[in-house]
Parts: structure tokens; C-alpha cells; sequence
């Protein structure tokens, strides 16, 4: 299970265009992430205990916040295990707004005593696939969407919501 913030299902779909177009350019191999699967991780629950996860919901109930634009621009591949490199999507100036909704998420949930799950490290990417190649950083016109809400996801064979927050303030 995780957290994630998902792109409305228009950009959802020019993603998934865009990351077949950037495959073929550079020679992957990998399959493609459906559009309906494509996100940004926030927070890994794995699986906890029910009472955790009671905790972590109402810790995303507690997030009072207006939506936000997020910007990607640029591609790359992330280490990983041999033969099953992540190539994502990454930005940096178009992802402050969502690196501090983390942050406030984090602190929420540390609060309700999940520190161990609320870490500091994130580097905010969408996955598009995962290949045995590996692609050095490449720039490209600017994947943007506004984030409305995020989402708990179980992840076993398919993704299926759980729970979704709306961002309000």
C-alpha cells in the first residue's frame, strides 16, 4: 500500500503517449505502466497493521491544503536491480509545491506515530516503465497537472484506490 498523488486521466493518457514515443527514441524494451496506473508515490505503508493504518488515514484527514501544480521536465533512468531500471519523469522547480505537501504529510503522520514510514528522502518521478537499459537525463516540454487529490492505493496485482483526500483549504 502507499500514498500517491495521481494525474487526472487526460494527462494520464499523454503521459502514457509520451513515454511510447521516448521508448522507441532511445531503444527500450520494457512495457509500458497503463495510464490508469500512473502516479506519484508519496509515502510506501507496505503492509501495516490496521491500527497503523487507521493512524496514516487520519493523518491525510488532517491535511488542509489547496490543490497545486505539479511540472515535469525532464526524463531519466533510476538505478535499480540490474536488468530493471525505473525510467521516470523528473523535475525540480515544478515540484516544490509538491515536495512541501510531503513534508506537511509527513510531519502529520509522525505525529500520529508513524516516524519510521514519514522519511525525508523523496525524489518525486512518475514511473513509465522499467527497462534493462539505461537512459542518462533528457530533457522534454513540461508534463503539467494540477493535483486535486491524493490517494491510497493497494498494489497487488493492479491498483485499486482505497481511500482518496481532496485537497481544499
Amino acid at each position: 500500500m502507499f500514498l500517491a498523488a495521481l494525474p487526472d486521466a487526460g494527462t494520464a493518457e499523454r503521459i502514457h503517449r509520451l513515454a511510447g514515443v521516448l521508448k522507441r527514441a532511445h531503444c527500450l524494451n520494457g512495457k509500458l505502466i497503463a495510464p490508469d496506473r500512473l502516479h506519484v508515490s508519496l509515502f510506501s505503508l507496505g503492509g501495516l497493521p490496521n491500527r497503523q493504518l487507521c493512524a496514516a488515514r487520519e493523518a491525510a484527514t488532517e491535511l488542509r491544503t489547496e490543490p497545486f501544480e505539479v511540472s515535469f521536465d525532464r526524463t531519466a533512468s533510476f538505478r535499480g536491480r540490474p536488468g530493471n531500471r525505473p525510467f521516470v519523469l523528473i523535475g525540480e522547480k515544478g515540484l516544490r509545491r509538491l515536495q512541501s505537501f510531503r513534508q506537511m504529510l509527513g510531519v502529520a503522520m509522525a505525529r500520529r506515530g508513524l516516524r519510521r514510514l514519514a522519511n525525508t528522502n523523496f525524489t518525486p518521478h512518475v514511473t513509465l516503465l522499467y527497462d534493462a537499459r539505461s537512459v542518462d537525463e533528457y530533457p522534454i516540454e513540461p508534463v503539467v497537472w494540477t493535483v486535486t487529490e491524493f490517494v491510497l492505493v493497494y498494489s497487488q496485482r493492479g491498483h485499486r484506490h482505497l481511500a482518496r483526500w481532496c485537497l481544499c483549504a
